[in-house]
């Protein structure tokens, strides 16, 4: 089998250790040197010089969590890096050892056998670290909101019927009355604005109900909570603004597409980046959007 690289070498990754293996052929004659480090910055700067002394020009590695991340910044400026689904480089039965892995992953890697992952640029790995964070916190705003709502119908408080939005305006205004002691239905039903799709009649039924001392604390914790969470998602939105910057002309292209929202664009944009050279055709693409059925 042909050789395309004939000085490589495979890198088995771990939080605390990377154990290397260096293939280096020269005609017929294959020869093998193995190191292991510690994936500390000093370990890692210990093994690039490794690499690059043996004339190592690619790199292969499992993408194993994110102990793979800080690896490939420290060695991504100084030799071609592939990263590999573990599942589509599963070695040979037999006995198991980091080395052994590392041999097997070199030799793949030499003879060309390996697919690499996508891996974006650095400003599209920001980019996605901020939307993947904000989805995260938007979900937790909705659990609280959930917790609220499990409260209320354990004070009896039928506000989820009469309201769409209990966090709304009219919705915070009796929450935070309610905090404060105030359980007249008629003065909580006096703090509403704007147009209910409930009548009065049923809007005072529904907050006549039985708050304790512990509803109320209940619902002031997560309301508290609710507000610090306002407050990560607004200053990921703004630093969100300001990391896409070179790709905004693209989020903006991708708007003009019926029903593709700002937010959706820019989580495109993250997911995929602006190069689509990295993928052969729409069909590589789709797939690794897992939008297309497994082979079973």
């Amino acid at each position: 089998m042909e050789v395309l690289y004939p000085r490589c070498a495979g890198l088995d990754v771990h939080a605390g250790s990377v154990t290397a293996c260096v293939r280096i052929a020269e005609g017929a004659q294959v020869t093998y040197e193995h190191r292991t480090v510690a994936t500390t910055t000093r370990g890692l700067l210990d093994l690039n010089a490794w690499l690059t002394g043996h004339g190592c020009t690619h790199v292969a590695m499992e993408a194993t969590g994110v102990y793979w991340k800080p690896v490939w910044h420290v060695l991504e400026a100084h030799v071609t890096l592939v990263l590999a689904n573990a599942m589509h480089i599963r070695n040979v039965p037999g006995r198991k050892s980091d080395m052994n892995d590392a041999t097997w992953i070199a030799d793949l890697l030499a003879h060309g056998l390996i697919r690499s992952s996508f891996v974006p640029p650095a400003p599209i790995q920001a980019l996605r670290d901020l939307t993947r964070t904000r989805k995260q916190l938007v979900g937790e705003i909705a659990r609280h909101t959930l917790r609220i709502q499990k409260t209320l119908e354990d004070a009896n408080l039928k506000l989820t019927q009469v309201m769409s939005d209990i966090l709304g305006t009219s919705g915070r205004a009796i929450l935070t009355a309610l905090v404060a002691g105030e359980t007249d239905p008629q003065r909580l039903a006096d703090l509403t604005r704007g147009r209910l799709k409930a009548s009065r009649t049923d809007l005072v039924d529904a907050l006549h109900g039985r708050v304790t001392e512990h509803h109320r604390f209940m619902i002031q914790l997560h309301l508290t909570q609710i507000d610090a969470l306002d407050a990560a998602v607004a200053a990921i939105e703004a630093r969100i603004g300001d990391a896409l910057g070179p790709v905004r002309a693209a989020v903006s292209l991708l708007t003009t597409m019926p029903g593709l929202s700002d937010t959706t664009a820019r989580v495109l944009i993250a997911e995929i980046g602006t190069d689509m050279t990295r993928f052969p055709t729409v069909g590589h693409l789709i797939s690794w959007g897992r939008l297309v059925p497994a082979p079973r």
